[in-house]
């Protein structure tokens, strides 16, 4: 992997379904997997959103957890193919949009990506994306992007009193 951070790829209708159930779920999170290819500069692109039920038995409405069986099923339709599962996508109620203590605690796998949708009164506000280090010591959040997204406009620079031209 090159020194640039990784990013996640995603159209806008998976993002947008993500958002969807997040909302639907409220109060509680909702969970699901992301299925894609990692390239080799790290980066990964998502062709499948797979929506999970929250068999979290804690009663706790700030917990998820993806049904194995699901998760088991998917690994082996994915055997022999190009893609992968590349992380989890999941909400937080009246949370902001990173990781809490609780998914550093439950992460277990190094590299995997995870998408976490805040929701505020039934209302995603605000999507990020991440990634545990390789020791599994600590997230770090890496770059969201879907495919409606482009290149910042330019222009002539600015001069003038105050505005820096080089």
């Amino acid at each position: 992997m090159t020194g640039k951070s990784p990013v996640l790829y995603l159209s806008r209708d998976h993002l947008k379904r993500i958002a969807g159930l997040a909302e639907a779920a409220y109060p509680r999170e909702c969970c699901g997997l992301l299925v894609g290819r990692l390239s080799g500069s790290g980066d990964s692109w998502v062709s499948e959103t797979v929506e999970s039920p929250n068999v979290d038995g804690t009663g706790r409405r700030d917990r998820f957890e993806v049904d194995s069986a699901l998760y088991i099923d998917l690994q082996r339709r994915l055997r022999d193919t190009p893609e992968r599962v590349l992380g989890v996508y999941h909400s937080h109620c009246d949370h902001r949009a990173q990781p809490s203590a609780t998914d550093l605690e439950l992460a277990w796998e190094p590299g995997f990506v995870w998408l976490i949708v805040a929701v505020e009164g039934r209302q995603a506000i605000h999507s990020t994306a991440h990634m545990l280090d390789a020791d599994g010591a600590r997230f770090r959040e890496i770059g969201l992007r879907t495919d409606d997204w482009g290149p910042y406009p330019q222009r002539e620079p600015l001069g003038g009193p105050g505005l820096s031209t080089a």
